[in-house]
């Protein structure tokens, strides 16, 4: 990390752009040689072997055959543990289709991938009925390129013929054993809990037992899971080793923090693990993520949370040799339940980023646990495809069926994902068709709604009794054997529970390896100089838009944006809104902090004000010139143009923040209020993830706001919803530790510090800033680089410094570019009677800087809350309860009327608005 301080000027490498362009793909990025995060992946070469090719063509009847049952097998398959009836047979898999009897001879080679050289058709159809039609299924002839097809029918018909040893039927069979054994300990000892538990669906732990296993065995180092509450403690007391006295503590009703942990906290569904795993001698670091009840919106967070990760140790396009791949040493892994899987748009946009620039991951492993049921609503009324994982196929992405009572052939289906995820480092999933024992918890009765089905599930076997029957009968394991192990584990569960205490001591697990050195902020308010050596400034600001000789620039992006910034950054005394911006950003960077800024257009700006992307002209190759400062440059600027999504986007940004904290995360809509598309990641991680889970985070959300007659959805960032998430009180002072910040800065020295802030301070708190269009390019909007300098830092309050403080009888507080409007107007009527004192910084409230401020005005007796929005938006109803608490004075309100909608869409209607809120605040009495 480069100290300030220790500012020295560096020559820094001449850069040359390559004038070709290699396309090598649908995801190319118009650059061969990549820009940091990314880098074009080249194409893999793939041919069938000529014989097979022959062969195919000499029996092209038996090829059509084979194929046909690769296709559409998985309709006829027994994957359905509740299965009432029988699948009937496909028109499509009749041999009278192809000209073909069961007693015609035929060669397999190069067609079926079996020990057998040639056979008789009625042994291809056992063998193709038994590959593609028993209790595993199969869809995949949809994938993109020949090589995966093939790879893809080879693998299957190889690993579904494997014999698992007996070692590991044993471990899977003790393994859903303790699972089932640990549901009923629950079921005893806390009789109205609702665990969730995974009855029905224990044969997710040969799933994972296997998974571990492989993933010990490809060398991984990080496995980033997500999960909804369907067996998760299951899991994490099983396999992940999570204390159960942990749980115990938590089950009476207890925080599973230390006492001095400033938290709220969150149900026992919702816990999680983050520790090593020795797996086969080799340590694996296993970490779960935090979820909330909103079903699926935990899975942009983990993809966002495993590139970070990748960040971290230097994977793929953010190493520096670029021989590694993503997902190398680190693997996302996401468990979805059916009915939600289907029914959430978050899913959807999850695979939409799955492959995009800067987004990617090397490919998620998905498990769903398939109940065949959503709360209480049956498939055939909670969706409209045959399958729920249908989903899959909007990316090409394989999908292997498997029926929950075949806990073998679970094994083998996670080894088939396993290893088309490693080498082709894409999206797969395995479908674990099982059932719910009880009801949508273990409280509700399910005959209610659901009689058949129920009537069936209470009367069958449990899958791990009828699984260590199987092995009995086969002489694996023998009765005491099965005995031993569950009382076992049971006599252990019990030992734990009555020796466990609650004053056990809890270590803190949080803000820890990454985050050493970062603390939850006090009770107190902290002031942090952000301000930065002129040299430096100067450097930086020559440096943002520094490009290589040949690069072909657009002209105008050359006049308005290169030259003029040079001459901004040469005189010092106009500094505007983007400048401050790339000061804000290079100063970090060349501290050896990272910066990633995601969201729609982000590279050029909506209003085409920031082009932290120059694109060759010729060539469409980008340049990032604010990653070329010096040589060894370590920070390193992201830009991640997004697909049009929120939700997920925004979601995988946070995953992002709580990855590192040296990495700051800036998210920006294209206008504001498109931010509500994305409100559920807003509700329960971003407003209160450090509450409930004490998960940090320093995202940024950038918000376009302001009154300037786009209409209704163009307007508003819905201001007064972010303030409502605070948990700022009425009737005493704000300090450090809100749950966020909230600031509506008027300067772009303000939107420098606020950046800078969030990496400088020693801990870290989501920042909403509402930012600027108009401002972007106002005349008045601007900087002096001495407002950048050492020794600054951002102003909660910007007083009044154009009139005399004993002349002023009116205070109008404002927040936001609405003050320059109220300026002109002053101006234009000589008005030296009024004070506006702009309110920058909302959440902390200042209280004590905004005491200091109107106590100038001792003969003022009217303060005027002055805003654009209507009255039921905006901050009014925020600001009003705090100023008249906490300072003792009356605030009277003049802004629009209360309104349905955020802003009117006849032009004329706002210009009278527009003139209206101006003039009243200065004629109010």
């Amino acid at each position: 990390m480069y100290a300030l301080g220790k500012f020295v000027l560096k020559k820094s490498p001449r850069l040359r752009l390559s004038s070709s362009v290699s396309c090598t793909g649908v995801n190319s990025y118009h650059s061969e040689n990549g820009v940091y995060g990314y880098k074009p992946r080249q194409q893999r070469r793939f041919q069938v072997p000529k014989e097979y090719l022959d062969e195919r063509a000499k029996q092209s009847n038996f090829y059509r055959l084979v194929e046909a049952y690769r296709t559409h097998g998985h309709k006829q398959a027994n994957i359905d543990p509740l299965s009432m009836s029988k699948p009937s047979l496909l028109p499509e898999l009749q041999l009278s289709n192809f000209g073909l009897n069961l007693k015609d001879k035929v060669r397999f080679r190069g067609i079926l991938f079996t020990q057998q050289d040639e056979g008789i058709i009625e042994e291809a159809v056992r063998f193709l009925s038994d590959t593609y039609c028993d209790t595993v299924s199969t869809e995949f002839n949809y994938l993109e390129t020949e090589e995966e097809r093939e790879w893809f029918a080879e693998t299957v018909e190889r690993t579904l013929t494997e014999p698992l040893d007996d070692e590991t039927r044993k471990m899977i069979a003790v393994e859903m054993l303790k699972s089932q054994a640990f549901d009923n300990f629950l079921a005893i000892k806390f009789v109205s809990l609702k665990r969730y538990g995974g009855e029905g669906a224990e044969s997710m732990m040969a799933f994972f037992h296997e998974f571990f296993k492989l993933c010990a065995s490809d060398d991984l180092k990080h496995i980033i899971l997500c999960a909804a509450h369907r067996g998760r403690l299951n899991l994490l007391t099983g396999l992940l080793k999570f204390p159960p006295e942990k749980l115990f503590r938590k089950l009476r009703g207890l925080s599973e923090f230390p006492d001095m942990t400033r938290c709220t906290g969150d149900v026992v569904s919702h816990l999680i693990s983050s520790t090593d795993l020795d797996i086969d001698g080799k340590s694996v670091h296993f970490t779960m993520l935090r979820n909330p009840s909103h079903l699926e919106i935990v899975n942009p967070v983990s993809m966002g949370k495993t590139r970070g990760v990748m960040q971290t140790i230097g994977e793929d396009a953010y190493g520096q040799d670029g021989s590694s791949r993503w997902s190398d040493r680190v693997i996302n892994v996401q468990v979805h339940g059916d009915a939600a899987y289907t029914g959430q748009g978050v899913n959807q946009e999850c695979l939409a980023i799955s492959k995009v620039p800067h987004f990617e991951i090397g490919g998620t492993i998905h498990l769903m646990i398939n109940n065949q049921v959503g709360f209480t609503t049956p498939p055939s009324k909670g969706r409209s495809s045959r399958y729920c994982t249908d989903l899959a196929k909007s990316i090409s992405a394989p999908v292997i069926h498997v029926n929950g009572d075949n806990p073998e052939m679970v094994v083998r289906a996670t080894r088939i994902a396993f290893k088309y995820q490693r080498l082709f480092r894409k999206d797969v999933f395995v479908d674990l068709n099982c059932f719910r024992r009880w009801g949508h918890n273990e409280l509700d009765d399910p005959l209610m709604t659901n009689p058949l089905i129920y009537k069936i599930i209470h009367n069958r076997p449990s899958i791990p009794d009828r699984y260590a029957e199987e092995l009995i009968n086969a002489n694996i394991l023998t009765r005491e054997n099965v005995r031993n192990s569950v009382e076992n584990y049971t006599a252990w569960l019990n030992r734990i529970l009555k020796e466990s205490t609650e004053e056990a001591p809890r270590q803190r697990d949080y803000l820890t390896g990454r985050w050493t050195g970062i603390k939850q902020a006090e009770a107190n308010v902290t002031q942090w100089n952000t301000g930065v050596e002129l040299s430096l400034l100067k450097f930086v600001g020559k440096k943002s838009v520094e490009v290589p000789a040949d690069l072909d620039i657009y002209p105008q992006v050359l006049k308005s944006h290169v030259q003029s910034r040079l001459k901004k950054i040469e005189n010092g005394n106009a500094l505007d809104w983007s400048t401050a911006e790339a000061l804000a950003i290079g100063s970090l960077l060349y501290q050896g902090y990272n910066v990633r800024i995601s969201g729609q257009d982000v590279g050029r700006g909506t209003f085409a004000h920031r082009h932290a992307i120059i694109v060759d002209q010729s060539t469409e190759a980008p340049f990032i010139p604010l990653n070329f400062m010096i040589n060894d440059q370590t920070g390193k600027l992201e830009v991640a143009n997004s697909i049009l999504s929120e939700e997920a986007v925004l979601g995988f940004e946070y995953g992002m923040s709580i990855s590192s904290p040296y990495t700051l995360p800036i998210w920006e809509a294209q206008f504001g209020d498109f931010f509500n598309g994305a409100q559920i990641v807003i509700d329960t991680y971003i407003t209160n993830g450090e509450a409930k889970w004490m998960l940090s985070s320093g995202l940024t959300m950038l918000l376009p706001h302001g009154y300037d007659g786009a209409g209704p959805e163009h307007s508003s960032c819905r201001l007064e919803r972010f303030l409502q998430l605070t948990n700022s009180k009425e009737n005493e002072a704000d300090s450090d530790d809100v749950n966020m910040e909230i600031a509506n800065p008027t300067e772009p020295a303000q939107y420098f510090h606020l950046l800078r802030k969030q990496m400088v301070r020693d801990y870290r708190k989501p920042l909403i800033l509402i930012g600027p269009k108009i401002l972007l390019r106002h005349s008045q909007a601007v900087s002096s680089m001495t407002h950048f300098e050492p020794q600054t830092s951002f102003k909660t309050v910007i007083g009044d410094d154009k009139v005399k403080s004993d002349d002023v009888n009116k205070v109008i507080l404002v927040s936001g570019k609405h003050y320059y409007a109220l300026k002109d107007y002053r101006e234009s009527t000589e008005n030296k009677n009024v004070a506006i004192v702009r309110i920058e910084s909302l959440c902390p409230f200042p209280i004590q800087e905004l005491l200091e401020e109107i106590e100038k005005y001792k003969h003022a007796r009217i303060f005027v809350w002055s805003q654009e929005e209507p009255r039921n938006m905006g901050a009014w109803s925020f600001v009003k309860p705090r100023f008249e608490n906490l300072c003792g004075r009356q605030l009277k309100y003049c802004g629009r009327e209360t309104m349905a909608a955020p802003a009117v869409g006849d032009g004329q209607m706002h210009q009278q608005e527009a003139k209206e809120v101006v003039v009243k605040p200065f004629a109010m009495k």
